[in-house]
């Protein structure tokens, strides 16, 4: 695990992932995060109730270097994430896999492909290799999103916030996917 667990008044573990954090668990586990244009892969085992949860920054994988997260790159965070998986004894086969993120912060220039979409991109190609059904996604956009996976029901609450209310009191409306 790469996160600060803390305890709020439910009886849930609450896992702030920050970029290139990753989190595998059971269900007494909800894990948070926000995006921009990273992304986040959950997968989630229904029967056996164990999720995993990457925010990795760029698409492939890279040389880390001494400062970097273990997860900031796709294909490592996904490596992790399955390797986390396969400790707790999940068949991958039979999991639920979910991609968030990839969002613009910035307008988008038709003439460059940018780093929002190729996480987005990337992502599926990598749950696609690993033969792990996709079940929702909510990709790309402009702004960021706030998500909330809740381990124990496999449900992933996904708020996206345009770039022109960032910063603003946030707005009771939240995506269940």
């Amino acid at each position: 695990m790469i996160a600060t667990p803390t305890m709020p008044d439910s009886k849930l573990i609450d896992i702030f992932l920050m970029p290139g954090d990753y989190f595998v668990g059971d269900e007494q586990f909800r894990v948070r995060t926000l995006l921009g244009s990273c992304v986040s892969v959950t997968l989630w085992h229904p029967a056996l109730r164990i999720g995993a949860m990457s925010h990795f920054l760029l698409p492939g994988s890279g040389a880390r270097k001494r400062h970097d997260k273990p997860g900031m790159y796709g294909a490592d965070a996904m490596d992790l994430l399955i390797s986390g998986m396969l400790r707790h004894g999940v068949p991958l086969a039979q999991c639920q896999g979910k991609i968030f993120g990839g969002g613009a912060m910035f307008p988008r220039s038709i003439k460059v492909r940018d780093i929002g979409l190729q996480n987005g991109d990337y992502a599926r190609s990598l749950l696609q290799q690993q033969g792990i059904r996709v079940v929702s996604e909510s990709l790309f956009g402009e702004g960021h999103r706030q998500l909330i996976f809740t381990i124990r029901s496999g449900e992933v609450l996904s708020r996206q916030v345009p770039p022109e209310l960032a910063g603003r009191p946030a707005s009771p409306h939240k995506e269940k996917i």
